[in-house]
């Protein structure tokens, strides 16, 4: 197989494994529904008998399964933007401290007894401080210093644990489930995720865009230079677009680990390199493992649900410790 099939290959495998995913999310459920039920259900988007079938399907199931996808697109292209912009293997949407200052937001207003509404409304300037910090710090005077901006994420990510850790100790027993379910990620509190939607498809149609300068950046900084790269707006354009996404899925969800860690290499391992392949396998790849985590979380306890983000590290990690040894 030629090398340019291969990663076509691989596009229209993980393409079906987005709407296997998919499928799988809206058949398994507290309510047993067969494949006949659920096909006539999504052709008729209008029900003018009032079906249980279809309410359970449209209102429930539906938003749920596009709202994982979504938010596991999100981590994936974030992880993968991140991996090439600090040239660090081991970085991740949550490596800059916008999580931190979220999970502080929230928290906070949990703590205060606030609504949804201004819960998320906390969260997101709680990530938007942690981003402007970060880049404040980092980018003086036309100077962007990688190393600064790595220490700069990794010191606040340290304080802001710290505060959600104190939070969380002043916190009454009734509220801590509440926010230890926030800070594992929990896909149940989504309530409407065209947002994340709309920043996906923008932000990854940006990506690939630049995926031939972002081959080039890979290489390195000087070489990226010597080929005619402009690397600083570069390099700025990678951090927004890469927190943009972070900010969407944790306005989802909240704080899933692992997804944009160990999609991206993943994909790397299956031998994608480029990123005009890279971008949209990750994307795949992170929305169906998160989507099939959460079909996992809601129906492994029901009538319990577990925390995504517990299922995505026991899923994720040995999955990819396999890929690893096989990987010589």
């Amino acid at each position: 197989m030629t090398s340019a099939r291969y990663p076509l290959l691989l596009l229209i495998l993980f393409s079906l494994l987005a709407l296997g995913s998919l499928f799988t999310g809206l058949l398994f459920g507290s309510v047993d529904i067969p494949v006949s039920g659920i096909v006539q259900a999504l052709l008729s988007p209008v029900d003018r008998n009032d079906s249980i079938v279809h309410q359970i399907i449209w209102q429930l199931r539906l938003p749920r399964v596009l709202a994982a996808f979504a938010c596991g697109g999100l981590l994936a292209l974030a992880g993968s933007l991140l991996q090439v912009l600090l040239r660090n293997p081991l970085a991740d949407p949550y490596i800059l401290g916008v999580s931190g200052g979220a999970a502080v937001g929230a928290l906070l207003a949990m703590l205060l007894g606030w609504g949804l509404m201004l819960t998320n409304v906390a969260s997101l300037a709680g990530a938007l401080t942690a981003i402007a910090i970060v880049f404040g710090l980092s980018y003086r005077a036309g100077d962007w210093n990688l190393y600064r901006l790595l220490l700069t994420g990794v010191v606040l990510s340290a304080g802001c644990t710290a505060l959600t850790t104190l939070i969380l100790t002043l916190a009454p027993a009734s509220d801590v489930k509440g926010m230890l379910f926030w800070l594992m990620g929990d896909i149940s509190r989504a309530e409407e995720s065209l947002p994340a939607w709309i920043t996906l498809i923008l932000v990854a149609s940006v990506s690939l865009l630049f995926s031939g300068s972002l081959n080039v950046l890979s290489l390195g900084q000087m070489k990226a230079k010597t080929l005619g790269v402009a690397v600083l707006p570069l390099q700025v354009g990678i951090y927004f677009c890469a927190s943009l996404a972070t900010v969407a899925a944790l306005m989802l969800a909240g704080a899933i680990g692992f997804v944009g860690l160990i999609v991206p290499h993943a994909v790397r391992l299956l031998g994608i390199n480029n990123f005009r392949w890279l971008l949209p396998l990750s994307i795949l790849l992170g929305g169906s493992f998160l989507t099939l985590a959460d079909t996992l979380a809601r129906t492994l306890w029901a009538p319990q649900q577990l925390p995504v983000g517990v299922l995505t590290a026991l899923l994720g990690v040995p999955t990819l410790l396999l890929l690893l040894s096989r990987k010589r």
